[in-house]
């Protein structure tokens, strides 16, 4: 150290504030997280000490290596959800996006489980450790095996007072915190046709159900008034306890799916009920130009986040090309982590094509965090 600094305790003090600063600037750890907010002309987020752009760049942290969603093993194993949020922070991510389940939440129709409370705020003092923001999901029914035989009894008014209960709950143990950067109401809901159904849940995939009814008869309303009536009263149950953190839905872009039609839940009489819109975007081997084109349906004055992508039907370079180039248009999205870091899974012993494809844009999206995570100015 120079002789200067031993001498002189201004300039000592003037060093120690450079340092802060520098600190503050790349996100010192110790620097307490801001809350993520709707810009105040509604295109865009913010963060709200500053103003100051923010893009979300974020993983589904929906399961586990072995299929487990989080809260099946956040108690027992809760040394592996701090490990695996390490190496979340260390891929380049903001934004974690986990999925509540219902069956797990409520003990009864009235009743929530204290565990589940308990270890959720964990989470949330976890995150904000980690200065990772939560995309909380809920009413998860991915399991039909933690689903209660009284919550399948339930009829629609029945199941939405439970629903709304579950909303309450969770928006009171996680109001006050800026780690909380949205709730998201409920994955990929769907809605009855002309016939009524027989089945809440739809669309297995490998032993999960992502896809839920909001009712299974629509008793003479339209597709859209029992979305709306849904969304509010949802939105009104969390408003009770939470006034500030955002709302959306995450949806089955079925504009993209079926190339064409219009936003059933970012409908103007919907929509008014949510702060962002949300997409679940699975990219066209060949099909880019689509999926972009896609895009734009949803570019409905509010900020646009494709909550779901994965190179499940394209190549990493695809879905490396479909990110950078729907920047202009969108203000966040959120991939996919099982648990397994790259490395891991090029060392498993049986690694194949799926460890493969997943290792490789694993790596891909570490590389592109810094890219993303900075504003596209129009």
């Amino acid at each position: 150290m120079h002789p200067i600094w031993r001498h002189s305790a201004t300039a000592a003090l003037c060093l120690l504030w450079t340092l802060g600063s520098i600190d503050r600037r790349v996100g010192n750890s110790a620097e307490p997280l801001t809350a993520i907010r709707v810009s105040p002309d509604g295109r865009s987020f913010v963060e709200t000490d500053s103003q100051q752009p923010f893009v979300v760049w974020g993983v589904n942290y929906d399961h586990d290596e072995s299929g487990r969603l989080l809260d099946e093993y956040w108690i027992k194993e809760w040394d592996k959800v701090t490990e695996d949020f390490a190496e979340i922070q260390q891929l380049g991510a903001n934004c974690v996006r986990i999925h509540l389940q219902i069956g797990l939440w409520m003990e009864s129709a009235e009743q929530v489980s204290q565990a589940q409370v308990t270890q959720l705020k964990r989470l949330i003092q976890l995150a904000e450790s980690k200065r990772l923001y939560l995309d909380i999901t809920g009413l998860a029914c991915y399991h039909k095996a933690n689903l209660p035989n009284w919550l399948n009894e339930l009829d629609e008014p029945q199941r939405w007072n439970v629903q709304a209960k579950f909303w309450s709950s969770v928006a009171n143990t996680c109001a006050g915190s800026p780690a909380i950067f949205c709730y998201d109401l409920i994955n990929e809901p769907i809605l009855p046709g002309e016939s009524p159904e027989s089945e809440w849940l739809a669309g297995e995939l490998d032993g999960k159900f992502f896809v839920q009814r909001l009712a299974l008869d629509r008793n003479g309303r339209s597709r859209e008034e029992i979305a709306e009536a849904w969304v509010k009263r949802m939105v009104n149950a969390i408003r009770k306890n939470d006034a500030e953190t955002m709302i959306t839905v995450g949806v089955i872009p079925w504009a993209f799916v079926f190339g064409g039609g219009k936003p059933l839940f970012y409908s103007p009489t919907v929509g008014q009920h949510l702060d962002f819109a949300s997409v679940h975007f699975y990219p066209e081997k060949g099909k880019l130009e689509h999926a972009l084109r896609s895009l734009q349906i949803y570019q409905v004055g509010k900020p646009l986040v494709v909550e779901e992508m994965f190179p499940l039907k394209c190549g990493t370079e695809e879905l490396t090309d479909f990110v950078l180039q729907s920047q202009p248009d969108v203000d966040g999205w959120i991939s996919f982590y099982w648990g397994t870091t790259a490395k891991q899974l090029r060392e498993k012993d049986d690694a194949g094509i799926a460890e493969a494809i997943t290792a490789n844009w694993l790596e891909a999206f570490q590389k592109l965090a810094p890219k993303v995570r900075s504003p596209v100015t129009n």
